[in-house]
């Protein structure tokens, strides 16, 4: 499967529709999605963070390994994945929307998306499969 990071500008309002989709098993996805979960609701920002492990994924159009390879977010009906999911959750995020700005500069987006694609979420999801594969060596 091959990833675009060429998302048209994540510079646009936050929406009341910003869907994310994580694993919350992944010990770091769960850690970083929890920290922008209880931002979003300390603010009441409208933002759903939704668990792979116990969501509808026929509402993704993905299946859980699928999923459990990299962030997805949906917007306006757009879903997108990887550093340019990040970038639309950032944005929608007052906080997060200078990291946004700055992600999203042509060089930095090449290199984010690059480190992203290449190296952290393989790793992770590798790391995923090997919990996987202890928990079922156990059951």
């Amino acid at each position: 499967m091959r990833y675009l990071c060429n998302m048209a500008d994540s510079q646009t309002p936050p929406a009341a529709d910003t869907r994310v989709l994580y694993n919350a098993d992944c010990p770091v996805c769960s850690f970083e999605i929890n920290h922008y979960a209880t931002y979003a609701q300390k603010r009441a920002l409208p933002l759903r963070f939704e668990d792979l492990n116990d969501s509808d994924m026929d509402d993704w159009g993905l299946t859980r390994d699928q999923a459990a390879r990299r962030l997805y977010v949906l917007k306006d009906g757009q879903m997108v994945s990887g550093i340019p999911a990040f970038l639309v959750l950032w944005q929608d995020m007052p906080r997060y929307r200078v990291l946004a700005r700055i992600v999203g500069l042509p060089g930095m987006r090449l290199l984010a998306c690059a480190v992203y694609d290449y190296v952290l979420a393989p790793l992770i999801y590798r790391w995923h499969l090997r919990r996987q594969a202890r928990r079922n060596a156990l059951s």
